[in-house]
């Protein structure tokens, strides 16, 4: 069976697949601006929510490469900021494989819904790492460092403000200058929700009570940090993974190292083992999968690679159409 007799036709988005540099297939649905009926395109931009970890992963990896850090290096050393509760002794290696035990604003095991942060806390407020701070800083650890894996925004938050302390600048500006332009990703960023450029597409939630949409403007934050909220293009996120897999990010030792399994137990087929940054599907009978997501209201992304055969696929859906199925059914043929 084809991929295009697999794909759910309702799904509203952009799915694109390429394999040795020949696409494989490519499909663009859904509008990017839904009253005005705009369709989505190949070239939109798309938020892509928490898959922009990868990026603060690997700025982080070229920061050890060029030994301005260490894995072993700790949050007491490297930020100069009041850690109250949180363990000073937390280290980098822990911050990026979530085994930090650090608080997290956003507990995914504990509250459902992204946008309940925002009850108290207005969503507009949020435009830097720092502006995060106040949802986490208080609280205690949720576990000992180093104990557990536990998926863990906040981790790549203080990730986020260890590349602006040691580079001094701003962390999208640093992966704009030293991932974006090297890649050639020029649609990629991250901008303030009240200031996109063109050709970005709005995000949708569907109200069950009005039985119509609203956009998620009032349920992210206002710009992206270091725990998600990249604005990307599909072929963009295709020319990261060919870069990054030919070591023009980081040498290949340390890609192998991004790849490779680092945390967790197994005990999830698809969300059991993490690397830094990437998602690790074990394969038993041959090398692992590794992949990228996020998901937040409105928002759903994973991009995928598979080093078996060379195949590269992104699926995204600024309605929250479930990417995960779409990718199951193109393991499927494609595997």
């Amino acid at each position: 069976m084809r991929i295009n007799e697999m794909i759910d036709e309702s799904f509203r988005g952009n799915i694109y697949i390429v394999q040795n540099g020949r696409v494989l297939y490519e499909r663009e649905s859904g509008f990017a601006d839904l009253p005005n009926e705009i369709p989505n395109t190949l070239e939109t931009k798309f938020a892509s929510a928490s898959a922009g970890k990868v990026f603060v992963a690997a700025g982080i990896l070229q920061l050890i490469e060029r030994k301005r850090i260490k894995y072993e290096d700790t949050l007491g050393k490297l930020l100069d900021i009041p850690l109250n509760n949180i363990d000073k002794d937390v280290t980098v290696r822990q911050l990026l494989n979530h085994t930090s035990g650090v608080p997290d604003y956003f507990d995914e095991s504990i509250m459902d819904e992204y946008e309940e942060l925002w009850t108290d806390y207005p969503n507009y407020k949020i435009r830097h790492n720092s502006d995060l701070l106040p949802l986490f800083i208080d609280k205690p650890m949720m576990y000992p460092k180093g104990e557990r894996f536990q998926y863990n925004n906040s981790g790549y938050v203080l990730l986020a403000m260890i590349i602006e302390k040691v580079t001094g600048m701003y962390f999208d500006q640093y992966l704009k200058e030293n991932i974006f332009d090297l890649c050639g990703m020029k649609s990629t960023g991250y901008y303030e929700l009240d200031k996109l450029p063109s050709q970005c597409a709005s995000n949708y939630i569907y109200c069950a009570d009005t039985n119509d949409y609203r956009t998620n403007i009032y349920s992210v934050d206002a710009k992206g940090t270091g725990a998600g909220g990249a604005f990307i293009a599909v072929k963009d996120i295709v020319s990261f993974w060919i870069n990054l897999l030919e070591g023009k990010l980081i040498s290949k030792e340390l890609v192998s190292d991004m790849l490779r399994k680092q945390s967790g137990d197994g005990a999830d087929a698809e969300e059991g083992y993490y690397g830094y940054g990437m998602w690790i599907i074990d394969h038993p009978n041959g090398r692992d999968f590794a992949y990228f997501q996020g998901s937040d209201p409105g928002v759903s992304f994973i991009s995928e690679y598979n080093p078996n055969n060379g195949v590269i696929s992104v699926l995204v859906s600024n309605y929250g159409d479930n990417v995960w199925g779409e990718m199951r059914k193109i393991r499927e043929v494609l595997y």
